[in-house]
């Protein structure tokens, strides 16, 4: 080889090792974000993934177990309110992100991307905005008659013939605790003890309910919407009946995912992107087009056939605030009325 190819060569050399010096100083300035999740993994960690494909920020996730029951991650971060270790916590309905304002371990955040979001789904302080929301629905034997109120759960013709997962968790005790806001604590004990006089079978979980009924052994459960969702997309012969949707009825109640600021953590400025990724229109179509068949709050995002868009279904008018501080009130009763 010439003197001169090997001049050449060596400046080749040189500069391929600068811009590949250059590509990965700038892969390691965009860091990481920490991320504790009580969104089921399966449906959160497809979009944590596009989060860090689409901006080269490393995500370290932390998700909740099923034997955790979404209390996990929120129970951690109290521990670790003294010395922070994750930047966002994404919950999978508010009443979690509440507990963390009241007890000072999140801090406030106002994202641009969530402007779009109607207001009665955000904290007005912004210590969590809501996104991508699970509605309270009916799944229902395939049959002549169908349930179209939750008053249903009271009439004689169904007597022996509904099934509710236990009140003590999960998303069936933040819709009793709505009740006992929206009706008051008179109203909402008359009717839970009227639902338990007509025969309310108990379940487990909003997953047994949708089994319980797809194999015809009661008529209809109230349960989340993917659950009753997923049912009708296996091909199960279900429906799915929205709730006392009526001109001056009650609505249904919705539960949105709830994302979370965490005060002190270690990447801030990371966790506000990723907090902004998770509050966009783009992540609610991926979310209603998943599995987990959630309904976007921004208006006007595609949805698929079987799943609604926000502006299309009566919603229960609810203070989530008051929610969940009427949750943990209730608690006694609950206990007292499944038995316990």
């Amino acid at each position: 080889m010439g003197h001169k190819n090997r001049i050449f060569f060596h400046i080749v050399f040189i500069f391929f090792i600068f811009a590949m010096a250059i590509s990965g100083c700038g892969r390691k300035t965009v860091g990481e974000v920490v991320v504790y999740v009580s969104e089921d993994q399966v449906f959160s960690e497809p979009i944590l993934r596009d989060f860090e494909m689409d901006t080269g920020i490393k995500v370290k996730a932390v998700y909740d177990t099923e034997e955790t029951k979404s209390t996990g991650a929120m129970n951690r971060l109290i521990a670790e309110k003294k010395n922070p270790q994750a930047d966002v916590y994404w919950a999978n309905e508010p009443i979690r992100a509440i507990v963390l304002k009241q007890k000072g371990i999140s801090a406030p955040y106002f994202s641009p991307v969530a402007e779009g979001i109607p207001a009665r789904f955000k904290d007005p302080e912004g210590y969590w905005t809501g996104f991508s929301t699970r509605a309270r629905v009916f799944v229902v034997s395939a049959e002549d008659e169908a349930p179209e109120s939750i008053s249903d759960y009271t009439d004689e013709k169904w007597r022996d013939k509904s099934v509710i997962a236990n009140p003590l968790f999960g998303t069936t005790t933040a819709w009793v605790a709505s009740l006992f806001t929206v009706w008051g604590d008179e109203r909402a004990k008359e009717f839970m003890e009227k639902m338990k006089a007509n025969g309310v079978k108990l379940s487990t979980s909003n997953g047994e309910s949708t089994t319980l009924v797809v194999n015809k052994e009661f008529a209809f459960s109230l349960v989340d919407s993917d659950d009753s969702t997923n049912a009708i997309r296996d091909g199960k012969q279900v429906m799915q009946i929205y709730p006392d949707q009526e001109e001056g009825g009650l609505g249904c109640l919705v539960l949105p995912n709830a994302v979370v600021l965490i005060k002190g953590g270690p990447n801030p400025g990371n966790g506000k992107k990723l907090m902004d990724y998770l509050l966009s229109p783009e992540t609610e179509r991926k979310l209603a087009f998943a599995d987990s068949a959630q309904i976007p709050l921004h208006e006007g995002v595609e949805t698929p056939p079987d799943v609604p868009r926000i502006e299309e279904i009566k919603t229960m008018d609810v203070d989530y605030e008051k929610v969940a501080g009427k949750l943990q009130e209730i608690q006694p009763y609950l206990k007292q009325w499944a038995g316990y």
